[in-house]
């Protein structure tokens, strides 16, 4: 419970600072203000906001879509709940009269902190409207709350994350509230700065109903998806939040998500309890198995996730681009939230964004958990024969996700493919190829079989052309804890992108490096693990080289400059 607690909490302040949170700030230092023209302001009013909006984010996220459902609500009702409140809260702080007589059914309800109840009013209004970053905590909550297995860890996860993600918030809105108490020029001109903060809480509720906050919020680089991967990587995390494995999908853990080469992550799950169908004849149906024959890129996507809006872009031109040549993009909206369940507001939102690939509603959660999925977006291409090839968690490395899909379009030799279209960031994330880590089935690694720690085992090269950034093994490897140790002809074949390469070796033996064009280079290997170079260039180079090991070298990584 305690692990939860603090996966929740630490997934909430990450939240709490990222881009999502741009919304809520005017809000929260607008709304901090008197009740009164000639008050002072109470700092008191900020934390009552941010004690709501933890119970109304916890609440909703959590039974929003059970308590809509037994009163026979539509699906948004919340969300246009919190817009009205918020337009409310703006027209009373222009004119005070009514914001007496809005907060007036709220004066019997206990008071907080000395407070009146209606900031905590306003603050329950925010949490339906505040929709944070989809990440790997958050998905867990709204798989609990979807399917109804609502226990003390989710409880606990909920309401440690809405705590996390409400801090910096509470942070932003007690010091607008302490710099407002502090300057004689507010005072004076109370009334004033009330009128300001009415108007553009009434735009605030008018731009959140247009969603209009989400331009801006895409345009907001998403300066934290550092500590997001961070977080989402970690085998702690990993353990605690995701779904348990089926028969059907437990070959999927298998795969590496985000690894850069193409591997077997067994049969793709059907699709299952499906609802409405988009961009379809007619909205008829799709299945996984009368797609065969063709590549597949699942992407599991909510469409008020800001994450999942700035993957449109790619998705859209890989669908127009790679259509003809055996490619279908099949969208899976799994909902966040109950509002996002509504096929009115999917398909407003589809046509928005100009979304022509399929699209179909996954409201019970039942696609996304047989995928073992917990991101938004998330994506999973699967080959011709229907099996799971690569995964890919989380937006960015469209360029990487390309060459994966242009990997599979080509398998069989025979099709001749489009330019790529991710070029632009290609010339971001791939000026050279990354550090690769020789231990642990770590992604750059191609081939079979896998890794079995400890035990000595023959490998092969992997036919065909070898992927950029990867490598094989050929002879005998024993892997161990860190690395590699070579054994009866030890071989490695590394493709790579960059002007020097530097391989961490240890044990004693020699490393013979073979380049086309190069003559035989040795490398002498003694004592403890060591850093050195094999190839010392002018100019970054595309190339594939090959490593003959003595046996008894000991392998860790490669690094690239």
């Amino acid at each position: 419970m305690l692990t939860l607690a603090l996966i929740g909490l630490v997934g909430g302040l990450i939240t709490g600072v990222s881009p999502c949170v741009l919304p809520m700030l005017p809000i929260v230092f607008f709304a901090t203000g008197p009740n009164d023209a000639d008050a002072t302001p109470d700092r008191r009013r900020a934390l009552v906001i941010i004690a709501g909006l933890i119970t109304g984010f916890s609440l909703f996220a959590l039974l929003g879509t059970t308590l809509l459902s037994a009163v026979g609500l539509p699906d948004d009702f919340l969300r246009w709940a919190g817009v009205v409140i918020l337009a409310l809260v703006g027209v009373g702080m222009l004119v005070p009269s009514i914001g007496h007589l809005i907060e007036r059914p709220f004066y019997r309800l206990p008071k907080v902190t000395g407070q009146r109840s209606g900031p905590f009013v306003l603050g329950l209004g925010l949490g339906t409207l505040y929709v944070p970053c989809a990440g790997p905590v958050l998905a867990a909550i709204t798989v609990a709350g979807a399917s109804g297995q609502i226990g003390a860890g989710t409880i606990v996860l909920t309401l440690t994350f809405a705590l996390g993600a409400a801090l910096p918030l509470l942070i932003f809105a007690a010091a607008g509230a302490n710099i407002r108490a502090r300057i004689a020029a507010y005072r004076s001109r109370a009334h004033g700065f009330r009128v300001v903060g009415g108007i553009v809480l009434i735009a605030l509720a008018v731009a959140l109903s247009l969603n209009v906050t989400a331009v801006i919020q895409r345009a907001v680089p998403n300066y934290t998806k550092g500590l997001e991967d961070r977080l989402s990587s970690s085998d702690t995390v990993q353990g605690a939040l995701t779904p348990f494995a089926t028969a059907e999908n437990k070959l999927l853990s298998r795969c590496r998500p985000g690894a850069d080469a193409l591997g077997d992550c067994g049969p793709a799950p059907r699709l299952r309890g499906t609802g409405q169908w988009f961009n379809t004849p007619g909205g008829r149906p799709l299945t996984l198995s009368g797609l065969h024959g063709r590549v597949v890129l699942l992407d599991f996507f909510a469409y008020s996730c800001i994450n999942c809006q700035r993957d449109q872009p790619y998705l859209q031109k890989w669908s127009r681009t790679y259509r003809d040549t055996g490619l279908t993009v099949l969208g899976v909206h799994s909902p966040e939230f109950s509002f996002e369940r509504d096929a009115g507001n999917l398909a407003a939102s589809l046509k928005r964004e100009e979304t022509t690939y399929p699209v179909v509603q996954d409201n019970d959660l039942a696609t996304w958990t047989a995928y073992r999925n917990r991101y938004w977006p998330a994506k999973y291409l699967i080959d011709r024969t229907g099996v799971v090839r690569a995964i890919k968690f989380g937006e960015g490395d469209y360029a990487q996700t390309e060459s994966l899909i242009r990997g599979l379009l080509s398998e069989d030799g025979e099709r001749t493919l489009p330019a790529p279209v991710s070029a632009h960031d290609l010339k971001l994330t791939a000026k050279r190829t990354p550090e690769l880590y020789l231990a642990d089935n770590r992604p750059g690694y191609v081939g079979e079989p896998r890794y079995i720690k400890s035990r000595s085992t023959n490998y092969a090269f992997p036919a065909g052309r070898q992927p950029l950034d990867t490598y094989g093994l050929a002879g005998r490897w024993t892997p161990t804890r860190d690395g590699l140790a070579a054994g009866s002809g030890a071989r490695l074949r590394l493709h790579f992108r960059a002007k020097d390469v530097f391989h961490v070796l240890g044990g004693t033996g020699t490393v013979t490096v073979s380049r086309v064009g190069h003559p035989d280079r040795v490398v002498r290997v003694s004592g403890p693990p060591n850093l050195h170079r094999l190839v010392n260039g002018r100019h970054a180079v595309d190339e594939t080289m090959t490593l003959t090991y003595s046996a008894g070298v000991e392998v860790y990584t490669f690094t690239f400059g």
